[in-house]
């Protein structure tokens, strides 16, 4: 019968529906005389056959519900302890995210150190603190067009145009060939180049710094 199912799920793993739910069955019907059949005797009729089949399934019923309690209060710890591993392995993830981006980032700033350092926010000057001097030679040079070294424009070849400049060590005049082929007197400074020029390929950037 029925309740009787209910008594063989008590012995199983756990319950499936709420024993507070459920309702006690007329055991008097005839839909139970089957079941007081076994209980009938000389000393026990019909009705307190019906009585000692009521009495099993209450304290049957009892049991199921300090069973369902029992469940519920276990389903409950372990829910807690699922939330608590999920939150766990989610930390995890993030610290182990959070240490991989901090090593990225180290390795970017060493590739590319020279991008990450700050610019000073210095105010532009109106005009140039001191006038800047190129070798009357490389100006010679550029005027008619000629290849003229990089050298003349780094702080050692400004240096010595403007030690040149101010020493006018030679005002002497020397021929040259003009545009037109014809000979021209021009300043020597302008027809002799530097000494100990460097080549463009033996530059480096602290050159022009």
């Amino acid at each position: 019968m029925h309740w009787q199912k209910n008594v063989a799920v008590c012995r199983g793993q756990g319950l499936s529906t709420d024993p507070n739910l459920q309702q006690c069955p007329d055991f008097t019907s005839d839909a139970f005389q089957a079941s007081c059949a076994p209980l009938l005797n000389p000393a026990v009729d019909n009705a307190q056959a019906a009585v000692i089949l009521q009495t099993i399934w209450l304290a049957t019923n009892s049991a199921l519900k300090i069973q369902w309690q029992e469940q519920v209060d276990a389903d409950g710890l372990e829910a807690v302890e699922q939330q608590r591993l999920l939150y766990h392995e989610a930390e995890q993830r993030r610290i182990e995210q959070k240490l991989q981006d901090a090593v990225i980032t180290e390795e970017d700033r060493k590739k590319n150190r020279i991008h990450l350092i700050a610019i000073p926010d210095r105010p532009r000057p109106k005009w140039a603190a001191e006038e800047v001097l190129v070798a009357d030679f490389a100006l010679r040079k550029l005027d008619k067009a000629q290849f003229v070294e990089l050298y003349y424009w780094t702080n050692k070849g400004l240096a010595d145009a403007r030690m040149s400049f101010r020493t006018g060590d030679d005002d002497s005049m020397v021929p040259t060939a003009g545009v037109d082929g014809a000979a021209t007197w021009v300043s020597a400074s302008v027809a002799r180049p530097a000494t100990g020029v460097i080549p463009d390929r033996l530059l480096a950037p602290l050159d022009f710094s």
